[in-house]
C-alpha cells in the first residue's frame, strides 16, 4: 500500500523529532510492504519568515490531499514575548484545524512502569493510570468572538457551541470507552456556565445509545484536583476545548516526561498527529530533545489508516526503548542518548525484533542495522 503523508517540521525542535518519526515510518514500510511517502512544507513562525503567513496555502492544498499529516511543533519567542505582534504562529494551526474540520482531539496519558521514578507524583497513585483524553477542538472560547475596547481597557472572549458541535465528540468518546474499561467522564462547568449546561444536557441525552459504558461527570475545577490525587480513576474523559488544553498538559505530568505525549487531532476527512511538548526552542538543533512522543504520534496515524499490527510494533519498540534505558536527557540525565540515536534503536528494533541487544550494543558504539 502507498500512504501520502504531508509532513509539517515546523518550529524549534520540530524538525528533529519529526525526522525520527519518518526514520521509523519508513522502517515499518519497509518491513510491513508498505510506501509511506512524505512530502513536507510549512507552518508556524518558519512560514512567517519566509513567505509572511503563518499557514500559506500551499500547505492546507498539501494537507487536504493527504491520507495523513504528520507536525513537529509550532511556536518562537520572538512572538511569545511580544504581545502586539498581529500575525502569530499559532494562528497557522488554529486555522489548519477550521480548514481541515480537526474538531476531535485525542491524547493517550499512560503511566510507563519503567519511568514513574520519574514523576512528581506518588506511585502509589499513578501506578497503572492509561487515560484517553478527548477535548473538542474547534468550537468554544478560542473561536469566539474577540474584541477589544478602542481604549484598550475592556476585552471580550466569547464561548460558543451547538448540539450538533457536541454530539459528534461525544459519539467519538463513547465509542473509545466501549474498546476501553467502559468508563467516561464529562468534565464541564455546568454550575456556572451556559455552554457547560448544553454540554451536560447533550451528552446525558447520547448515553442512552452506549448503555454499556459509565457516564459521570465532574466540574472541571474538582476534575483538576482527581487528576492529581487518583488519575487511575479515569478512562477516558470528554471536554470541551478550553478545560481540554489545560486538563491534557496537566496530566502530562503523570507519565514522568512531557516527552512521550502523542496526540491526533481528527475530522471527517483528515487526521493531524503531533507531540504535545512544543517548540521548546532552547534544545533546538542540539540533539537532545525526547523523539519519543512524536514516534508515537506515527503510531496514531498507523491506527487511523487501519494499520494496528504496525502501530504496535512502534509501541513495543518504545516500550524497549524505555526499558533499556536508551532514551533522551529528560528522561535518562546519567547516560542520556541523543535524538537521533533514539530514533535509530526504534527503527532499528522494527527491522530485528528480536535482536534487541544486539540493537542496544550496536547504539552504545555508534553503529546502526538499519538496512
Amino acid at each position: 500500500m502507498k500512504y501520502n503523508i504531508t509532513v509539517i517540521p515546523g518550529d524549534g525542535i520540530g524538525p528533529e523529532v519529526t525526522e525520527q518519526a519518518k526514520k521509523v515510518l519508513k522502517a515499518v514500510g519497509n518491513v510491513f510492504d508498505h510506501t509511506f511517502l512524505f512530502t513536507e512544507t510549512l507552518m508556524g513562525a518558519c512560514a512567517i519568515d519566509k513567505t509572511g503567513n503563518p499557514l500559506p496555502e500551499e500547505t492546507v492544498e498539501l494537507c487536504k490531499k493527504s491520507d495523513a499529516i504528520l507536525f513537529g511543533a509550532i511556536g518562537d519567542p520572538k512572538y511569545d514575548n511580544d504581545p502586539t505582534a498581529k500575525v502569530r504562529p499559532e494562528q497557522g494551526l488554529l486555522r489548519l484545524r477550521k480548514e481541515l474540520g480537526l474538531f476531535c482531539n485525542v491524547r493517550p496519558v499512560k503511566a510507563y512502569d519503567t519511568l514513574i521514578h520519574n514523576s512528581p507524583l506518588k506511585k502509589d497513585r499513578i501506578e497503572g493510570t492509561d487515560i484517553t483524553i478527548y477535548r473538542e477542538l474547534t468550537g468554544g472560547i478560542y473561536f469566539g468572538i474577540k474584541e477589544l475596547s478602542d481604549d484598550g481597557q475592556h476585552a471580550f472572549d466569547g464561548c460558543s457551541y451547538t448540539v450538533e458541535e457536541i454530539d459528534r465528540m461525544a459519539h467519538l468518546a463513547f465509542q473509545a470507552a466501549q474498546k476501553r474499561r467502559k468508563k467516561l467522564t464529562l468534565v464541564d462547568k455546568a454550575n456556572v456556565l451556559e455552554t457547560s449546561r448544553l454540554w451536560r444536557k447533550a451528552v446525558t441525552a447520547l448515553a442512552t445509545q452506549y448503555p454499556d459504558v459509565e457516564l459521570d461527570f465532574l466540574f472541571v475545577d474538582n476534575a483538576a484536583m482527581q487528576l492529581i490525587l487518583k488519575p487511575k480513576q479515569f478512562d477516558v474523559i470528554l471536554t470541551e476545548n478550553l478545560f481540554g488544553d489545560i486538563l491534557s498538559d496537566e496530566a502530562s505530568v503523570i507519565g514522568g516526561s512531557i516527552g512521550l505525549l502523542a496526540s491526533a487531532s481528527v475530522g471527517k476527512e483528515n487526521a493531524l498527529f503531533e507531540p504535545i511538548h512544543g517548540s521548546f526552542p532552547q534544545a533546538k538543533g542540539k540533539d537532545i530533545a525526547n523523539p519519543l512522543a512524536s514516534i508515537l504520534s506515527s503510531a496514531l496515524l498507523l491506527k487511523h489508516l487501519g494499520l494496528h499490527a504496525e502501530a504496535d510494533t512502534i509501541e513495543r519498540a518504545v516500550q524497549k526503548s524505555l526499558e533499556l534505558g536508551i532514551t533522551t536527557e529528560d528522561i535518562n540525565s546519567e547516560n542520556p542518548f541523543s535524538t537521533s540515536k533514539v530514533g535509530d534503536f526504534i527503527a532499528d528494533y522494527i527491522y530485528n525484533q528480536e535482536d534487541s541487544d544486539m540493537n542496544f550494543q550496536n547504539i552504545h558504539m555508534g553503529q546502526s542495522t538499519i538496512i
